[in-house]
């Protein structure tokens, strides 16, 4: 068996602990130079370790496959980066990706009952045909579980290095490699980490119903972007509770297989942009820069820092990179009647006019929501009860309906969906 130390581009995994030890142990088991109580804790510590990623990912049958599995679809590295999205690379790094793959399946078709056996564990055939629950795990859901395990099976039928290199290719050309191809969304965490969003709400454009125009004009925007074309920053703004939000979290379920990627970065944290780019800028993947709600008071000033990074810096924004924000306010920033007073302390008016007006300004693409009138209100109540199978008459849905505005918030999406909610929670 090939030593792991001759992994070249494959190394340092993420959380790569359990993979050393146990590759360590099937080198070492049998040395008469070390003790064997000692090397018999590390592995059932190993096996410790491999059951609670077991649960926690949704992993099933031979755990130290599925393990191996995990690894390399997590591990971005000159091949793997290369490969996502695009297939495989040529030249040098290819080769050498060859080489850490015939390391890697030497210690993939390991026999694990050998260890087993030496070591007198009688759970070797749970751990080499693990049974779980049937839930995604509390790390990963279930299309990025049965994703990893579909890669599993290919490793495990690869008759030689070439074949187990060609899995590994295919599937960082299907789906992509590290967590930015493996899930849709993610959130800024400290230090402008990126974090995946586990579970994102799994909504489409055909689930809000109304706003056929606004729709259409979001979608053309983003399918220029994800096709490679000229696109904008996008501005989606109206009333509260009309679905602005949630068809940008459409967007990003609708264009995920095409490599887009959501990114939520919140107001305080616009100073960490700039390095959130520079991580993203040189991957094969769109990325949508999210921002929710968006709005700043006279006394908040951090807009004039997104300005700059999204328009009017000295670097070009990457063309892999859109911002798209929500706003209850078409001009973002909070304006006075006197702004435009001809007499004020400031003695040019219009360019202070003109300085609120200017964040605004760098959306290309602005796209209005806004709250339905009754007529419209209704027929949202009447198709989502429809989609939710509600049993109840037409004319008492829209009675009870109208009730419910009156007292929820007045007329929108959201106010006839909480409805509907209701009426699902009672039946």
């Amino acid at each position: 068996m090939r030593s792991t130390r001759n992994l070249i581009l494959y190394r340092e995994f993420e959380d790569g602990k359990l993979f050393y030890d146990i590759t360590w142990i099937m080198e070492h088991y049998l040395d008469a130079y070390y003790n064997k109580e000692d090397v018999e804790a590390l592995f059932y510590e190993c096996l410790g370790h491999l059951t609670e990623l077991a649960q926690s990912h949704g992993f099933t049958g031979n755990l130290w496959h599925n393990y191996i599995a995990f690894l390399l679809v997590n591990h971005e590295n000159a091949y793997s980066r290369a490969c996502e999205l695009r297939g495989a690379a040529e030249g040098s790094v290819s080769r050498i990706a060859v080489h850490d793959f015939a390391v890697i399946k030497d210690v993939f078709d390991f026999d694990m009952e050998l260890l087993c056996g030496y070591f007198e564990a009688d759970c070797a055939a749970d751990i080499l045909d693990y049974r779980g629950t049937d839930t995604g795990g509390k790390l990963f859901n279930r299309r990025i579980r049965d994703r990893i395990r579909a890669l599993c099976s290919h490793l495990e039928e690869a008759a030689d290095a070439a074949a187990f290199a060609g899995a590994v290719t295919a599937f960082y050309r299907e789906f992509g490699v590290g967590k930015l191809g493996l899930h849709k969304a993610f959130r800024v965490a400290e230090g402008a980490r990126i974090a995946p969003i586990s579970n994102i709400a799994h909504v489409r454009l055909d689930d809000l119903v109304g706003y056929d125009l606004a729709k259409k004009k979001l979608i053309a925007n983003t399918e220029a972007f994800v096709s490679g074309k000229a696109a904008n920053n996008c501005l989606l703004y109206g009333d509260a509770g009309t679905g602005k939000s949630t068809s940008v979290k459409a967007i990003a379920n609708q264009y995920y297989d095409r490599g887009l990627r959501l990114i939520e970065l919140y107001k305080h944290q616009f100073q960490d942009l700039n390095e959130v780019i520079g991580r993203i800028k040189n991957r094969n993947y769109k990325f949508i820069i999210y921002m929710d709600d968006l709005s700043f008071e006279e006394f908040e000033i951090e807009y004039k820092y997104l300005k700059a990074v999204i328009e009017g810096g000295l670097e070009k924004k990457p063309d892999n990179v859109l911002i798209y924000a929500t706003s209850n306010r078409r001009h973002l920033i909070r304006e006075n009647y006197s702004d435009k007073e001809e007499i004020r302390e400031d003695m040019h008016t219009s360019d202070t006019v003109q300085e609120k007006l200017s964040l605004y300004a760098r959306f290309g693409v602005t796209i209005y929501f806004g709250a339905p009138d009754k007529k419209e209100f209704q027929r949202i109540v009447t198709e989502l009860a429809a989609r939710c199978q509600i049993s109840m008459e037409e004319e008492e849905l829209l009675a009870e309906a109208n009730k419910w505005e009156l007292s929820h918030g007045g007329l929108s999406g959201r106010t006839a969906q909480q409805f509907i909610d209701y009426l699902l929670g009672v039946q």
